[in-house]
């Protein structure tokens, strides 16, 4: 028998609501609970909410915290207000990608990381292996559920449960001790999905009381339960990054089009610094773009990408959109065919696909 799946707090609530689950990087977790299409148009639509709780927490802090971070992570650090978020990546020395993460600034030597879930024990033993002056690095992240409300009727329904004035917590800010429906979580203005919301971290206990209360606070709105399948195809549609499809140990921030989060002219050297201003000086080999299918079929994940008979590059996510109904998908491809409108051929079961190179992300929500 294999290892025994990992199982978040909010596990016994799935089957209350039809949830199918799948193993995800170690853990038992819903797949869909109605239907991935009906799940991603709710969050485009009104809002979906889904159990995050496999993420991972790690706390940082001591009076060295921050230059400890300005040299662990690609971003200016020293941009954070207290009660403020940044997206970042955590690099090894040449340049590929140890995990891509949240930074919170909870106060002036204290922080929290939001980590990938399948990284918990990798990403914790890399910042131990680098960790400098006073500085303490706990993980956490048994202590802690998350769960997140996407969609553009988040503020609406999560508003009806407090009396905090959410439209405050501006995007990529957050509150700690917000009270919502009796339970003091802390509650962050952002999320993988492409749409408004909120992410909500607190105690086991407090969030499973909150999984409730929120769906049958949004009811009427349509809010409903939602799973990795429309996870994934959200976060797709608006090309946000997945570790270990756009973004691995072999895949650099710049190849995939996240350097606004690498900032090579902070001050602190940063792991992998060096590496990512060679690669920028000396023009990226390869880079991540988006492609069409002409031909009818599906691009996935693993796929490869053919001009002229020779493999150019391979896609990294693949999927009919469940908005469009267009067969899309990101590649990894030789930087001299990334322009606009370059023909390609994808393999598909031992058939090479016409698609074309076209512009990204393939959904931007209106604001």
């Amino acid at each position: 028998m294999g290892t025994e799946l990992k199982r978040t707090p909010l596990f016994d609530e799935y089957s209350k609501y039809g949830g199918k689950t799948i193993d995800f990087g170690g853990w038992e977790l819903p797949v869909q609970f109605s239907s991935i299409k009906e799940e991603h148009d709710a969050v485009r639509n009104s809002a979906g909410l889904f159990d995050v709780s496999h993420m991972g927490e790690i706390f940082v802090e001591g009076k060295d915290a921050l230059s400890y971070l300005q040299k662990l992570l690609s971003n200016d650090i020293s941009k954070i207000s207290i009660g403020g978020a940044q997206y970042n990546l955590m690099c090894y020395e040449n340049g590929g990608v140890v995990d891509d993460l949240l930074v919170y600034r909870l106060d002036e030597d204290r922080y929290l990381l939001c980590v990938n879930a399948a990284n918990i024990e990798k990403d914790f033993d890399w910042m131990k292996q680098q960790a400098e002056g006073d500085v303490e690095i706990v993980n956490k992240s048994n202590d802690y559920a998350q769960i997140a409300l996407q969609g553009p009727l988040s503020e609406q329904v999560l508003q009806t449960l407090t009396s905090t004035n959410l439209s405050e917590i501006k995007y990529f800010k957050f509150q700690e001790n917000v009270e919502i429906a009796g339970q003091a979580v802390l509650v962050s203005r952002s999320g993988y999905t492409g749409e408004d919301g909120f992410e909500l971290y607190g105690e086991p206990s407090a969030i499973i009381d909150l999984w409730g209360k929120i769906l049958e606070a949004g009811k009427e709105q349509g809010v409903v339960p939602a799973g990795l399948g429309a996870r994934d195809t959200l976060r797709f549609e608006a090309c946000l990054p997945l570790y270990g499809q756009e973004l691995s140990k072999d895949i650099t921030p710049l190849e995939a089009g996240v350097g606004f989060a690498v900032k090579l002219q902070k001050e602190s050297d940063f792991i992998g610094k060096e590496a990512l201003k060679a690669q920028k000086e000396a023009g990226l080999a390869r880079k991540i773009v988006g492609i069409e299918m002409i031909d009818k079929g599906i691009p996935r994940h693993g796929y490869k990408v053919f001009k002229d008979g020779e493999q150019i590059g391979e896609i990294t996510t693949g999927t009919q959109s469940p908005l469009t109904k267009r067969n899309i998908g990101l590649v990894l491809i030789d930087s001299k065919y990334t322009e606009l409108g370059t023909e390609v051929e994808v393999e598909i079961r031992n058939k090479r696909l016409k698609a074309i190179t076209v512009s990204t992300p393939f959904y931007k929500r209106s604001k």
